[in-house]
């Protein structure tokens, strides 16, 4: 079978979002750090997903990906059929214009495969995941809008608050 590694890129970095949903829009920097999957790669294969439905994108300051259906909804042949130019298929390595004795074999393979990957859903991963221990980091939120009224904190200081403060201060040191 050849699985290209845009597929097992794009359906890891699927994983990465589902993982991380609850906490909002996840950023392909953050995807990329994580991966260690090259930024314009992701950018790339998320065009596509989004084009298919299976991301929806939140431009600006706090923006990123969030996943455009339930991960139960979604599946590993979803995602790879959405990356790839043509759905995974298993072949003979040479191709030749006779037709192939084993045709028949090729065809069942195909079918069993694309059936086991229409089975898994991003779901499924998502739990392997977790119960593999995979540990999510908390970030806080970002300032989502100019708006948001500011926390003033007071400030507190010995320092005299004027030039008359200052010289008595310095007179009464001595």
């Amino acid at each position: 079978m050849r699985l290209s590694t845009k597929g097992r890129f794009a359906v890891t970095a699927m994983i990465d979002v589902a993982l991380r949903e609850k906490l909002g829009p996840v950023p392909l920097s953050d995807i990329a750090e994580r991966q260690q999957i090259s930024l314009s790669y992701l950018e790339q294969m998320f065009s596509k997903l989004r084009h298919q439905g299976l991301v929806t994108s939140t431009r600006g300051p706090g923006g990123g990906y969030t996943l455009g259906l339930r991960a139960d909804a979604i599946t590993v042949a979803d995602i790879i059929g959405a990356v790839e130019d043509t759905p995974p298929k298993i072949s003979p390595e040479t191709m030749s214009s006779t037709p192939d004795m084993a045709q028949d074999l090729w065809d069942t393979m195909n079918a069993k495969v694309l059936d086991f990957m229409q089975s898994v859903t991003l779901r499924n991963l998502v739990l392997d995941q977790l119960a593999k221990g995979v540990k999510i980091e908390q970030k806080p939120a970002p300032n989502r809008g100019v708006f948001k009224k500011p926390v003033h904190q007071t400030v507190r200081t010995n320092a005299p608050n004027s030039v008359f403060a200052l010289g008595q201060s310095l007179l009464a040191r001595g």
